[in-house]
């Protein structure tokens, strides 16, 4: 409540010194006036300075509010200043003069107040300080303990159990590893072969298992066995008594193969060996040599296979399949094999979405592992899955920050308020006394602490602000354009446009809209500075991110670099749009190499950075829609709006074109002339050619009075006026009425400048001759020179300037027929150097040194305009 009565009696002061100022400006001009013998020439001169400074007084100058005591100080000084004229004559004048400083203090003390708002309600006793006096308390009542119910809250934040969600990068790394195992493991299946590689009805799997992975001696005896027992019974394999032979099948090749056994190596006799020989033994008797001899073949290549198998087990050894990887899982068939892969990836996917949280077990993770391999896998594989699944598997639960804030902030708002009880006539503090944070609250409680404006703080914010509008003022001089008043005002209005967005605590402000529409309005330099003052002077006094503040003022720099090089709102609307994303990207990109990206808060900082390149592009557009009305509202010119005047289908230059055809095409070949010497020059080329097109367009006043308009017919000045007085009226006329149609349609104050400027103070020469000729004649007759010159003023510009000879030469250039280069470049010499001799151009900035140049352009110019044409025959 305080604050907002201290804006108020600051905002009534402010009238108050506004209306008195007026009055002033008023009756001191007036005074002036009423004493002087020009009184008539001093009140126009009043009235021009009303109206140009117009926009200074925009707060409502009549108080409805009911604030009666801000009026009377107007009458008093009504009433007293007949008595004061001379003091009060030059106070008023004293003002008009200092009305930019005014306008800086009111920027100092704007800002000031809107960054410095917290400094206006500071407590005079702090927790910590020495209590001034002993203060009791006057009433009994209960009274939070704000410390202790902030000590247990942060105590139950501490203790809340963390919400915990699956990590999808865990899972992802889990599941390629398992995979790179699978393959691994496949890798090694397919070069030690499939299995069975026989008939299991001829030699069990079992069998051809041990075939398989032998060892060398174990095979040689075999083979050499096999061989022996084929030559011992080849007689018997003729008998033809078939069935007597099978018979005794079993009882021979028992006693052979122990006979033999015996014979060679007793050392080696196991039941898989002996069970191997026996079939191979009897398929030897089933079948024919060439039978036998391809499945000894076959044996010899699926041994091979096998042994470059554990060969590239071998290799693997460093990596991390080398223990998981047991030669048993060779030993599975190739459809026990896929069901174990199915079953292991099943395994895996169940555990992982049930989730593994940090620190679980071993024991327990095992025992998980055991109970899903054992409903997914073949028994044979179970070993072998369990060694895969618990290699792989890790933790794949992580911290949700988020949740688990919003938890602890659930439980932390769910703590009770500590109350305590302070009874009437208790001592809160005695004088001298440390004041606790208990004893603060209790002091608030019973408002025994009043608040103040922190005047040392505040002034040292001001004087930071002063600092920086100086600055300000020091670019806006040294670029040689001095702003106006109404353009201070809007430049102050986008600056306080950032920093009251961040006072109400939202990150997302006007930096973009604000270098945008300075870059547009006044160039980038102005944009740049102002853009760069805000950010170094808005992280001393206000809360804001750091990478929030480099990631807009960044965006706010480009866009016052780039603004005044796009020529149409929808290249400014697509620079809106790419400034928007780089804002976005650079706050991703710093959150990114401070690590604030990594771990489980990577959405919130992605969610911040779409958030910080959506409210760029938000405010781009908000630029966009507020720029014609600014444009219009402070009278300013920009390159887009300068383009969109220059449109031959504004109803302006299309009546031009309709009513008054000569005259525009004379608009036409003036405004090249003018274009090319402006680019030449590096003035202004938009403003040169919307200048141009509009400076004659009072001539539709009286299309016939002007003789490029008469297309051959009867000059009306010769046949109907007859009078050089009448004459020079009409064509001086076109000036004035040109104004008057330039305000009527809302034409830029820049655009108007061109009117009567591109023809300064020059005498209208041919009706001044003849009206001197008249008078040689009849000496009765006086001629005034004054009736016969535009009334200016004098070009204000280089490029009024620059029109002001293109206006004047154009009319010779089309004169000439059959010329040489060189004669017309005498020719417009001579008229430049007129102009010059005649103090036409001494306020427009152009010098001495430039005008042959801009001769030299308008010869080039008429030369193309000029070129020669093939004569075709008839």
């Amino acid at each position: 409540m305080k604050t907002q009565r201290f804006l108020q009696s600051l905002t009534q002061q402010l009238r108050q010194w506004r209306r008195q100022y007026k009055v002033l400006c008023r009756k001191g001009k007036w005074l002036c006036a009423v004493n002087s013998p020009n009184s008539q020439i001093l009140h126009r001169r009043l009235l021009r300075i009303i109206f140009r400074h117009l926009l200074l007084y925009l707060l409502p100058t009549t108080d409805n509010g009911g604030h009666q005591p801000a009026r009377k100080p107007q009458q008093s000084n009504v009433k007293s200043l007949p008595r004061n004229r001379g003091i009060y004559a030059g106070v008023s004048n004293w003002l008009h003069r200092k009305r930019s400083v005014f306008i800086f203090c009111i920027a100092i003390v704007s800002l000031t107040g809107l960054m410095g708002h917290e400094l206006y309600n500071q407590p005079q006793m702090q927790r910590g300080s020495i209590a001034p006096q002993t203060f009791i308390a006057p009433r009994t009542a209960n009274i939070e303990d704000q410390e202790q119910t902030e000590i247990k809250r942060k105590a139950a934040q501490e203790t809340s159990q963390p919400v915990l969600m699956i990590s999808t990068q865990k899972n992802e790394q889990i599941q390629a590893n398992l995979q790179k195992i699978l393959e691994d493991a496949g890798e090694v299946r397919t070069i030690a072969g499939s299995l069975p590689f026989f008939d299991v009805s001829i030699l069990a799997i079992d069998n051809q298992k041990y075939l398989r992975s032998c060892v060398d001696a174990e095979w040689e005896k075999m083979k050499t066995l096999l061989s022996e027992y084929r030559a011992n019974h080849q007689l018997n394999s003729q008998s033809k008594d078939k069935q007597r032979l099978s018979r005794s099948l079993n009882r021979q090749l028992f006693s052979l193969s122990e006979s033999t056994n015996s014979g060679i190596n007793n050392n080696i006799n196991t039941p898989q060996f002996d069970q191997a020989l026996a079939e191979l033994q009897a398929y030897s008797l089933t079948t024919s040599n060439d039978n036998f001899s391809l499945l000894i073949n076959q044996i010899y290549q699926v041994r091979k296979g096998y042994k470059q198998a554990a060969k590239k087990l071998f290799n693997i050894k460093n990596e991390i399949s080398l223990e998981v990887l047991d030669p048993v899982f060779l030993n599975l068939s190739d459809q026990d094999w896929v069901k174990t892969q199915i079953g292991i990836n099943k395994s895996a996917e169940r555990m992982l979405t049930q989730g593994i949280p940090p620190g679980l077990p071993s024991n327990i993770l095992k025992d998980a592992a055991n109970l899903q391999v054992q409903i997914s896998v073949p028994a044979e594989a179970e070993a072998f899955a369990n060694k895969v699944l618990l290699a792989v598997l890790a933790p794949n639960l992580q911290k949700d920050e988020e949740q688990t804030q919003i938890k602890a902030q659930m439980m932390a708002d769910n703590v009770p308020a500590v109350m305590r009880e302070v009874k009437q006539g208790e001592v809160i503090v005695k004088k001298g006394e440390i004041i606790t944070s208990w004893d603060f609250d209790v002091l608030e409680h019973y408002e025994f602490i009043s608040r103040e404006v922190n005047w040392l703080q505040l002034t040292f914010l001001g004087g930071l602000v002063s600092v920086g509008v100086g600055v300000f003022v020091w670019v806006d001089r040294r670029l040689g354009s001095p702003l106006r008043q109404r353009d201070r005002l809007l430049i102050l209005l986008l600056t306080l446009s950032i920093p009251s967005i961040l006072v109400t605590g939202v990150p997302y402000t006007t930096w973009i809209a604000t270098g945008l529409l300075l870059g547009s309005f006044y160039g980038p330099i102005l944009g740049i500075t102002v853009v760069s003052l805000l950010s170094i002077i808005i992280p001393i006094t206000l809360e804001i991110s750091k990478i929030a503040l480099i990631a807009g003022a960044t965006g706010g720099i480009l866009s016052s670099y780039l603004a005044q090089r796009f020529k149409s709102r929808e290249e400014l609307a697509l620079l809106g749009i790419i400034i928007a994303l780089i804002q976005g990207g650079i706050y991703l990109i710093l959150n990114v190499l401070i690590g604030a990206a990594f771990g489980s808060a990577w959405y919130i900082v992605l969610q911040d950075s779409l958030l910080f390149g959506l409210s760029g592009l938000v405010w781009s557009v908000t630029a966009l829609g507020l720029s014609p009305y600014l444009e219009k509202l402070f009278d300013l010119i920009t390159p887009i709006r300068l383009a969109e005047l220059a449109n031959p289908n504004r109803p302006l230059l299309k009546r031009l074109a309709t009513e008054t055809p000569g005259t525009f095409q004379h608009t036409l070949f003036v405004a090249t002339l003018a274009e090319a010497a402006a680019k030449k020059l590096r003035c202004n080329v938009e403003l040169v050619r919307a200048g141009t097109l509009y400076h004659d367009i009072g001539k539709m006043h009286d299309p016939l009075g002007f003789i490029e308009n008469q297309m051959g017919g009867p000059n009306k000045h010769d046949t109907e006026i007859k009078n050089p007085w009448h004459s020079a009226e009409i064509i001086r006329k076109h000036v004035t009425e040109g104004l008057v149609m330039a305000r009527k349609h809302s034409l830029p104050t820049a655009i108007q400048a061109f009117i009567p400027e591109h023809q300064g103070t020059m005498a209208i020469a041919y009706f001044y001759h003849q009206a001197q000729q008249m008078a040689k004649e009849d000496p009765s007759i006086i001629v005034n020179k004054a009736d016969f010159c535009y009334e200016g003023p004098i070009p204000q510009s280089r490029e009024t300037g620059i029109v002001m000879l293109a206006d004047s030469c154009e009319a010779a250039l089309r004169s000439l027929k059959d010329a040489t280069p060189e004669q017309a470049l005498n020719m417009l010499n001579n008229i430049i150097r007129a102009k010059w001799q005649e103090q036409q151009l001494v306020d427009s900035g152009l010098t001495k040194e430039e005008m042959p140049k801009i001769a030299h352009i308008f010869v080039e110019v008429w030369q193309q305009f000029h070129h020669k044409r093939i004569a075709y025959p008839k």
